[in-house]
C-alpha cells in the first residue's frame, strides 16, 4: 500500500500536488508550519491512493515522498 509524506517545512502549498492527484486526496491544510506558511496534506481514504507519485513528480520544493507500509 503507497503511502503519502509531506514535509510540512518545506511545503509553500503551491496547490500543485493538489492539482494532479486523480484521487483528489491531497488538499490545503488550515494549520501553518514555523515559517507561516499553510501546507498540504494527505487524506487517505480506504486505501484509494493508486501509488502514481504524480504529487512527488510534480512538487517543486520536493517536499512529498512516497512510501510503501
Amino acid at each position: 500500500m503507497p503511502n503519502i509524506v509531506i514535509d510540512k517545512e518545506k511545503c509553500k502549498a503551491c496547490g500543485i500536488c493538489v492539482s494532479v492527484c486523480p484521487k483528489k486526496l491531497i488538499s490545503i491544510g488550515n494549520e501553518t508550519n514555523s515559517q507561516g506558511s499553510k501546507f498540504a496534506i494527505f487524506n487517505e481514504k480506504d486505501n484509494a491512493c493508486v501509488g502514481c507519485a504524480l504529487c512527488a513528480i510534480s512538487c517543486p520544493d520536493i517536499a512529498i515522498k512516497e512510501v510503501y507500509k
